[in-house]
């Protein structure tokens, strides 16, 4: 949609250790990027940084941008564009308005938003969402899809949903927050307590008796046999995140009705966490869901099951699709780009409204 736009977006990936600032024109990157130590004890010196950070990436561009936007952590105003008390940046307390701030210095409207919403909104706009619809289009299958549902597995479990091309931000900007739903396994605890690094870690210490600080990669390193532990823990490790993850997307499917995509660091393990998602989900949803990840799962999918019906009164056929289907697929851009272009395409949509 916005592959071929000229207009130019400064960015910002932001963390707590690091912030990375750069620029996309036409959902590419087109700026070498910036990167500068986070500060997180001063509120002064961070909106200095990031002032700084902008600066020295709008100097390398040849035309003046359009806007800046951007991912940052919550919990957030994102419309006002104000930034409330975050555990990682202890000197955010009481809200602090940096939308507006960057507002004032440079003279462009600013967006802010949090990376599940970017991400989900990329991978509808640029990534997974448009690259089924491609499929489905060589196949000759007449379906297309306009919903997506991104999920996030990481340090949290984040949500984005558009609908129809629409970011999902609800009336207080809480569209899309799985991580609160309810946990199937461990009913006193949300559900990000099964879906995140440390809900993976603190499963295959339990399983497996294993005391080691293994990370999540190590834990995946065992699944996959190259790495000395319980193989079978490991495996159900994942295979237990994505138990809870399924519960929680089979509820937002049934509003919602669109593809899933999956992001975040976690995914790299999605051979262990879509089938456990796939098999808990489809007792419970109208329709079929499919493994996208697999060849012999994106074939069934695309496959047309569509039926003609005859009109009584005039004779003539009309198409009926039998078939209720949806897939979950890995991202198609990567995470972080994901949440770079969608950060980008959000501000033109916004701009163009």
């Amino acid at each position: 949609m916005y592959e071929q736009d000229n207009r130019t977006v400064l960015t910002l990936d932001a963390g707590g250790t690091n912030l990375v600032f750069s620029a996309m024109r036409g959902c590419r990157e087109i700026a070498r990027p910036v990167r500068m130590k986070s500060v997180t004890d001063d509120v002064g010196r961070c909106l200095d940084t990031l002032v700084e950070g902008f600066r020295a990436v709008e100097a390398t561009l040849d035309e003046r941008p359009v806007a800046i936007s951007f991912a940052f952590p919550g919990p957030a105003d994102y419309a006002a564009g104000i930034i409330g008390d975050l555990p990682n940046f202890p000197c955010f307390r009481d809200g602090v308005a940096m939308g507006p701030y960057l507002e004032d210095v440079f003279g462009l409207p600013v967006f802010i938003n949090n990376d599940g919403n970017l991400f989900a909104y990329g991978e509808a706009l640029a990534g997974t969402l448009p690259a089924i619809n491609k499929a489905l289009e060589d196949a000759g299958n007449p379906m297309r899809y306009r919903n997506l549902v991104g999920l996030t597995f990481g340090t949290g479990f984040g949500c984005g949903v558009v609908i129809d091309g629409r970011l999902l931000t609800g009336d207080n900007g809480c569209g899309g927050d799985v991580w609160l739903m309810r946990n199937i396994s461990h009913p006193e605890l949300i559900a990000e307590e099964g879906v995140s690094i440390r809900a993976v870690k603190r499963e295959y210490r339990e399983r497996s008796g294993d005391d080691r600080p293994l990370s999540p990669k190590d834990v995946f390193d065992i699944a996959e046999g190259l790495l000395k532990g319980d193989r079978q823990a490991a495996v159900d490790s994942f295979a237990e995140m994505g138990r809870v993850a399924a519960d929680a997307a089979a509820h937002v499917l049934d509003i919602v009705d669109g593809l899933v995509v999956l992001g975040g660091g976690l995914s790299g393990a999605s051979k262990y966490i879509i089938p456990e998602m796939v098999r808990s989900m489809n007792p419970w949803l109208e329709m079929e869901i499919y493994d996208l990840t697999l060849p012999e799962g994106m074939e069934r999918f695309l496959m047309d099951g569509s039926a003609k019906v005859r009109v009584a009164s005039s004779g003539r056929d009309v198409i009926y699709r039998k078939e209720k289907k949806t897939g979950i697929a890995v991202t198609a851009l990567g995470t972080e780009n994901a949440v770079s272009i969608g950060a980008y395409t959000f501000a033109l949509a916004r701009l163009d409204s």
